[in-house]
């Protein structure tokens, strides 16, 4: 992962981020109700210490933190980390933020009962050396038995089609519609796509086109278990989106007890 790119293509996207949403409050809401709903089927009613290790402008970690669990967010964008404890203020709630790499996670050990990783951020992570650490610093982070929830897009059939667009999203603002897609540009390894994110803003009688450049690493269910279990983890399950009504597949795994 080229850290100076990632960090560059969140920090440019934290201002216009709630506009690939048609509702995104809405959103929050009924994302905190999945994955709390998960999270109370793991470890009990809670209230729980999360830690959302890509928390972005808050999406999921002000949701939760709305639903009573204590939520630190972090994330390698340090706009869209200050702008997830604003939105989180201005609603009511709090959210302790942090701009960090999620390979270099600056929290103690067994510091949370969650880790979440959401929205497709681990596999910005484009070598097995990068999710290696990633994956055994939210470990390190978990306490006993805690519960790690991975959500990442569907790659299975994805790398098997290789599609080279998504369609367009369409939300409403006072200034009219915006439009976002994204165009996906494969690696030769045909696991590995760089990615080309546009929104088009109404402006006056024309649009403004903003166009940010990432890259992202296909990981198959089989390859993202095999790195899940490496790095420690046990009673590793994929909920669908058939199963969860959420709108990715989610991987939970727990921290396997520490052996003295």
């Amino acid at each position: 992962m080229s850290e100076h790119s990632v960090r560059n293509f969140y920090d440019e996207l934290a201002h216009d981020y709630h506009l690939m949403f048609r509702d995104w409050d809405a959103s929050m809401a009924y994302q905190a109700e999945v994955l709390g709903g998960i999270v109370r089927t793991s470890l009990g009613a809670g209230p729980h210490t999360v830690l959302d290790c890509s928390c972005g402008i808050g999406t999921q970690a002000i949701g939760l933190a709305l639903a009573g669990h204590q939520v630190v967010g972090s994330d390698l964008s340090p706009v869209a980390a200050a702008r997830a404890a604003a939105e989180a203020a201005a609603r009511g709630s709090r959210v302790l933020v942090a701009a960090a790499d999620m390979r270099q996670l600056p929290f103690r050990e067994t510091s949370f009962d969650v880790v979440l990783c959401a929205d497709n951020s681990l596999t910005h992570l484009l070598s097995g050396q990068d999710l290696r650490a990633a994956l055994h610093g939210m470990r390190r982070v978990l306490r006993d038995d805690g519960l790690l929830m991975i959500t990442v897009r569907a790659y299975d059939e994805t790398r098997q089609t290789r599609p080279t667009a998504t369609p367009p999203q369409v939300s409403e603002t006072r200034d009219g519609q915006v439009i976002t897609f994204q165009l996906w540009h494969w690696h030769e390894d045909g696991e590995r796509y760089d990615l080309e994110h546009f929104q088009l803003i109404p402006a006056e009688n024309t649009w403004q086109v903003r166009v940010r450049r990432t890259a992202h690493w296909a990981l198959t269910s089989p390859q993202l278990t095999e790195f899940v279990t490496e790095a420690g983890f046990t009673n590793i399950t994929w909920q669908s989106p058939a199963s969860t009504g959420y709108y990715q597949p989610v991987l939970t795994a727990q921290r396997a007890p520490s052996t003295q």
